[in-house]
């Protein structure tokens, strides 16, 4: 097996995982591209086989976050040693008063502006998280990594003033990608339900998803030193 296998130029194969890319090469506004093997974004990483933990290994990850509550971590194998575990479990902090509001819009791109305006403390675990995580590569992943881990790329790719239009594409990549996964589970393809909540908002994920890059300034509350080593990990 080619464990540093790259598809679709960013595209990962982890052998477990469906839903696996780099955050590198990305164009920044200043004309740049994001580091390749800095941090990648995955789905869910209980799922990874013998052969899947040594390409995340080759690949060079050293901390693995990740974003579900902790009764959600059911792994298929032990975490190899020399890979560390940090938690943020973005559900739990988001707390009730915000899932009683803002819960029907969970899983779709209609809940990152509410979130990022009312889970500030979420937001800021997350920067510093990857900001403190030890030398090598963090690869940050939730359930399908889609939503919790899209959130937190989003996060990670504005702070590295990476373009809206990369940030919404790379977004993007996540349903085609879960196509397998909804079939492999017998479930109709969420994607489906995603698209007609948004319908009934009369918008669409692309223009959820710029609304809430407008609306997030990152330097007015997180910590200077936290942005200041996500960028330092993301860019050239």
């Amino acid at each position: 097996m080619t464990t540093d296998l790259v598809t679709d130029d960013r595209q990962l194969v982890w052998d477990g995982c469906l839903n696996v890319r780099d955050l590198g090469g990305l164009p920044t506004r200043d004309g740049r591209r994001t580091r390749r093997g800095a941090v990648v974004r995955a789905d869910n990483l209980d799922r990874l086989t013998a052969e899947g933990w040594t390409a995340l290994q080759e690949y060079g990850i050293r901390t693995v976050l990740d974003l579900r509550d902790a009764a959600d971590h059911r792994p298929l194998l032990p975490r190899p040693d020399g890979v560390e575990l940090v938690r943020v479990p973005l559900d739990e902090l988001a707390g009730a008063e915000w899932w009683a509001r803002y819960g029907d819009l969970d899983g779709t791109p209609l809940s990152l502006r509410p979130y990022l305006e009312h889970c500030r403390p979420a937001v800021t675990a997350v920067v510093a998280a990857v900001a403190g995580a030890r030398p090598g590569a963090v690869a940050v992943h939730c359930g399908a990594g889609r939503d919790r881990t899209g959130l937190a790329a989003l996060v990670l790719l504005a702070v590295a003033d990476v373009t809206p239009a990369a940030i919404v594409s790379d977004y993007l990549l996540s349903a085609p990608n879960l196509r397998p996964l909804w079939a492999m589970l017998s479930r109709p393809d969420q994607q489906l339900a995603v698209d007609a909540v948004l319908a009934r908002a009369g918008t669409t994920a692309e223009a959820a998803l710029l609304d809430a890059l407008a609306a997030f300034a990152p330097d007015d509350y997180l910590p200077a030193d936290d942005l200041a080593a996500v960028r330092q990990r993301l860019r050239d």
